[in-house]
């Protein structure tokens, strides 16, 4: 029975050690299959570095002004008689806004008309008798003062009833209406804005490094997304002569045609003071560039054989670049590449130093200097 038993255990135990060498065997050749096996090749979009002209510019930020802008109010106080514009219109300079009633006025007016003519016939009567010495000098005196300032309040009442009617003080465009027919104002009372629009002016800062090549005349380009695709050209008209103590900045000013109204005062606008020397520059797709805290750095396509099979194929080169401004789709290397060479350009955080690639530019993307989406 012990006998039996022995040879039972035996017969498992041989079972299981050969069952065991098995599957060893098996992970052993899984394991060198999958050490000697060579992942596919990522497929890539490529672009050359190129060398272009760039015109440099100097990029700020800045706000549209008006080059006359004020809010029309009363001078003085008045119930409103007449409204003779519409809110948005485009008036000339001296051009009739509002009326207020001016019946009292007129009315001391034609008072004070008589009492300047009696004054003046009081004054010639005095004049006629003087040479025949029927009254003194001081009669002739008194006559004439009292016809001045008879005159004078005439002139007074006059220049009362005149600030009656308000008038645009300069042409441009108007805003909303503030006020309604029949309605009290009172002295300093807003009536509506009035802005010049065309030509209209752009006010923005660059730093202080800058300043050198600041010079008044140069040309500037404005963009902004309220004209979406258009772009206003201008000149540097003002460099302010002193800069700002706290951010160590220049005020500037530049002067552009407005002729359309599509900038309005107030609004944001893109600055590039364009500079007049061209310079060369290396310029590659801004997609192509992989950056990191350590190092921005790109991965560039060279033909290389294979250690295993000899076969030549693309393989990535991982380089460290540093950058210069951007423009549109592109942005400038100064250093880490040369013209001619061949850089991944789109997709680069999913690639590694060495890793082949299969190149297919038929889905790759347009790049462009001025790019224009369709849903801008």
């Amino acid at each position: 029975m012990i006998k039996k038993t022995l040879l039972t255990f035996a017969g498992l135990l041989l079972v299981v050690g050969a069952l065991a060498g098995m599957k060893i065997w098996q992970f052993q050749t899984m394991f060198a299959a999958e050490a000697n096996a060579v992942p596919p090749p990522a497929t890539v979009t490529t672009a050359i570095v190129k060398q272009d002209l760039w015109q440099p510019t100097l990029d700020a930020v800045g706000s549209a002004v008006a080059v006359q802008g004020v809010t029309v109010s009363t001078e003085v106080a008045g119930m409103v008689k007449r409204i003779a514009f519409e809110s948005g219109a485009t008036v000339r300079a001296g051009q009739l806004l509002i009326e207020l009633d001016d019946g009292v006025e007129q009315a001391q007016l034609r008072s004070a008309v008589a009492s300047a003519d009696l004054a003046q016939l009081s004054l010639e009567r005095v004049r006629d008798l003087r040479p025949r010495n029927m009254v003194s000098q001081s009669d002739v005196d008194s006559a004439e003062a009292q016809a001045k300032q008879a005159n004078a309040q005439v002139d007074n009442i006059r220049a009362v009833i005149a600030k009656k009617s308000i008038r645009a003080p300069f042409a441009g465009r108007l805003g909303i209406r503030q006020i309604n027919l029949g309605q009290f104002l009172d002295s300093g009372a807003a009536i509506v804005t009035l802005q010049t629009l065309d030509p209209i002016y752009v006010d923005f800062a660059l730093p202080q490094q800058n300043f050198a090549q600041l010079r008044s005349g140069m040309a500037i380009r404005i963009t902004s997304d309220a004209a979406p695709g258009q772009t206003f050209e201008g000149v540097l008209s003002v460099i302010s002569p002193e800069v700002d103590a706290l951010t160590r900045a220049v005020r500037l000013r530049a002067t552009l045609a407005n002729p359309d109204g599509r900038l309005q005062p107030g609004m944001y606008a893109s600055v590039a003071a364009v500079l007049p020397a061209q310079e060369q520059v290396l310029t590659i797709p801004a997609t192509a560039v992989l950056y990191a805290p350590y190092g921005d750095s790109v991965f560039v396509v060279e033909e290389k054989p294979d250690e295993k099979t000899g076969a030549v194929g693309a393989v990535l080169v991982q380089k460290f670049v540093q950058l210069g401004p951007s423009r549109g789709d592109f942005v400038v290397v100064s250093s880490g590449l040369a013209a001619g060479e061949t850089v991944v350009s789109t997709g680069v955080f999913n690639l590694r130093n060495g890793m082949r690639v299969v190149v297919n530019n038929q889905l790759a993307p347009d790049f462009q200097l001025t790019p224009k989406p369709a849903n801008s």
